[in-house]
């Protein structure tokens, strides 16, 4: 019965970091406008496709859970 709080308290986290980039995401310079970013626009039409800004995020957020898991 100790996994059930610790994974309420885990998602709980999780949820939060995940609206707090939602609600700051637009104001992160750079983000969505790296080289390798694919982004076409025409009249009525905008297609988006940030290709190097997922492999950073990705990186990052590998580097992150192989630290936490390091250290636990």
């Amino acid at each position: 019965m100790e996994t059930i709080p610790k994974f309420v308290t885990i998602a709980g986290l999780s949820l939060l970091l995940i609206g707090l980039l939602l609600h700051l995401g637009p104001s992160i310079p750079l983000l969505g406008k790296l080289p390798g970013d694919i982004i076409i626009e025409r009249p009525g039409f905008r297609l988006v496709l940030p290709i190097t800004t997922c492999l950073v995020l990705s990186g990052v957020v590998s580097a992150i859970l192989w630290l936490v898991d390091r250290f636990r």
